[in-house]
This record gives C-alpha cells, sequence and structure tokens, in this order.
C-alpha cells in the first residue's frame, strides 16, 4: 500500500502528545508545589539516557515514569507540562553515568512506574524515540532538549557572570544584572532533491561510514528563509539549482537543539559538483535502483526516528521496512 504524498506519516517526534502549560512556568514556587504531589510524575535524565521499561501487556516501551523523591530538588527539575487530566511531568536532570560503566536501572531514585517483569533499561532516544506513545516522545525529546541547552548556557552571554534557572527551567536568569535568556532552537532544512526523471539524489557525508547515504541537509543562516536555505544548501553541497521547493512537514531534533524542517526541490539539470569538505559521495538513484541496492545491503536506510527516512519514503512510494530491516 503506498504512502500519501502531501505528508510525511509516522513522522516521530512531531505529534503534540503533551500539553506545555507554558503559562504555568510564571506561577511561583511552581516546582517545590509539584515536588511536594505524589501525583506528579517524574522522569530521571542521565546525559542522554532515561529509564524505559517493556513490561507485559505494551504495545512498545514506555517510559519509566516515578514520583518525586526528596532529593529531586537537589538537581535541575524541568516544568513539562501536563496531560488531560491534569497529571504534571517533570524532568530531573542527574549527571551522567562515568565513561565506561553502565547505569543501573534502580539507582538514584529511577525505580519505574509499573516496571513489568523485564525491569528497567537506560535508553536513548535514538534507540527507542519511534517506538515510544505520542506523549512519552514528547517528554523525552523536550526533557533532552532542555538539559542540553542548561549543561553549555551555564554562564551570562552579555557579561559572563553565573545564571539561575527560572520559570520552570524554561529560562536562565544571569546572577548579576537579571537578564533573562531563554532556549534556543537550531532550525536545519533537510530535503530531497528529484530530478526530472525522477531520481533521487542521495550523499555520504564526509567522515560518514561506506554505504550511509541520505538526503541533504544544513542550518538556515541569519536573515535567510528557509526555502532559500534549501537552495543554498544544495548549490553549495552539490552545485545543482533547484525549482519548486515545498515544504513537508518538521520534526524536533535535540541532538542538541535543533529542529528539521523537510523539503522536497526540483533540480534544473543532473550534473554534480560537489562540495568535498562536506559530501564524500553523492549520486542520483531511481526507484528501482535503490531498492536493489537496498536489499542487498550496499546502502544502509535512515532510522525510523528520523525525518530523512520518511523524505526517502515519500519518494518511494512505501515503507522502507518493506525493502530492508529498519
Amino acid at each position: 500500500m503506498g504512502l500519501p504524498i502531501e505528508t510525511l506519516p509516522n513522522l516521530s517526534l512531531a505529534r503534540p502528545g503533551l500539553d506545555r502549560h507554558a503559562l504555568r512556568r510564571s506561577e511561583p514556587d511552581l516546582l517545590p508545589r509539584l515536588l511536594a504531589q505524589p501525583t506528579t510524575r517524574v522522569l530521571v535524565v542521565r546525559g542522554d539516557t532515561v529509564p524505559v521499561v517493556a513490561g507485559a501487556g505494551q504495545d512498545g516501551p514506555a517510559l519509566a515514569l516515578r514520583p518525586p523523591t526528596e532529593t529531586d530538588s537537589t538537581a535541575l527539575v524541568l516544568y513539562l507540562g501536563q496531560d488531560g487530566e491534569g497529571t504534571a511531568y517533570l524532568a530531573v536532570v542527574e549527571p551522567a553515568a562515568p565513561s565506561g560503566q553502565t547505569a543501573s536501572a534502580g539507582s538514584s531514585g529511577s525505580g519505574g512506574e509499573e516496571a513489568g517483569d523485564e525491569g528497567e533499561q537506560w535508553r536513548t532516544l535514538r534507540q527507542i524515540g519511534a517506538d515510544l506513545s505520542d506523549r512519552d516522545a514528547t517528554l523525552f525529546a523536550t526533557a533532552l532538549a532542555l538539559a542540553n541547552w542548561h549543561a553549555t548556557h551555564t554562564h551570562c552571554p552579555r557579561c559572563g557572570a553565573t545564571t539561575t534557572p527560572d520559570q520552570g527551567g524554561w529560562l536562565r536568569r544571569c546572577d548579576a544584572e537579571g537578564s533573562e535568556h531563554y532556549p534556543r532552537t537550531d532550525v536545519a532544512v533537510i530535503m530531497s532533491v528529484i530530478d526530472d526523471e525522477d531520481r533521487i539524489l542521495l550523499a555520504r557525508g564526509a567522515g560518514w561510514g561506506t554505504g550511509r547515504f541520505s538526503v541533504l541537509a544544513g542550518f538556515l543562516e541569519p536573515g535567510e528563509s528557509l526555502a532559500a536555505a534549501v537552495a543554498r544548501e544544495v548549490h553549495e553541497e552539490v552545485g545543482l539549482e533547484v525549482r519548486d521547493v515545498e515544504y513537508l512537514g518538521d520534526q524536533p531534533w535535540p541532538f542538541p537543539n535543533s529542529i528539521m524542517v523537510g523539503f522536497t526541490a526540483r533540480a534544473t539539470a543532473s550534473d554534480l559538483r560537489i562540495q568535498e569538505s562536506e559530501i564524500a559521495e553523492a549520486r542520483w538513484f531511481t526507484k528501482d535502483e535503490y531498492r536493489e541496492i537496498l536489499a542487498t545491503g550496499q546502502v544502509s536506510a535512515s532510522t525510523r526516528l528520523s525525518i530523512a527516512r520518511r523524505i526517502i519514503e515519500r519518494w518511494l512510494g512505501h515503507d522502507l521496512a518493506d525493502v530492508a530491516p529498519a
């Protein structure tokens, strides 16, 4: 069964799964009050991992959420929002496990909520994000993006003084002159380039392993529209001019703090001029050629979590799982 051509179906992380309830962030003593309520659900973030459970009766993995503990207030606490039943969700950010060590599932207050027989395992968003419910995917992606921002914005960019988290973790305030600093999101465009023969252009980035091909992508520059960024990146990386730039969808990508905005565009020619500092190899593929090399393992598919995979599937007309394992 073919996929709809007007959207990117099953795009992970893109569907809203929780009411962020942003107006609550400015409430006085919001975090202490929520930490005092046993109905509050807490997600522990350790480095880039969270505890996940896949117990009996579940369709897939789920975040191992727990009530607040007395020690949570000593860590960085982030307000993530609330669900339709009024349950509030927090993230508690803990230091990453030392290099070479695996965090134990039950340590440091990370006990699971209805953990099931298999217990908990610590997983990254790349590992399990595509299998989580909309609520859990939103919780994980939001908590990870905020934690990454806090880790790199401990000091004021204006005067260099230390900053303190405020408004439920959605703001950092300069301790010296009181200026407010908000989480940043870096915008990146990602695009399929199709020629007049309906071939797709896929490229292998400099430093990527052999056989790892994907669509082109790059960051939006100041003063630039999204469509202009698509045209510029394609021209810089492979020397092509494009037309008919069409928006497909977008996906938060907290690695560390981006959003991927997907497009497709038509190439006006097929001759490539590769930017060797960015691109190791670029090739045009027909649908039959791509299916064949994917099935034989000559090329690896993008992960199910990524918008890149959905963009390729839109061009191909079916799920890549029909050709090769995920």
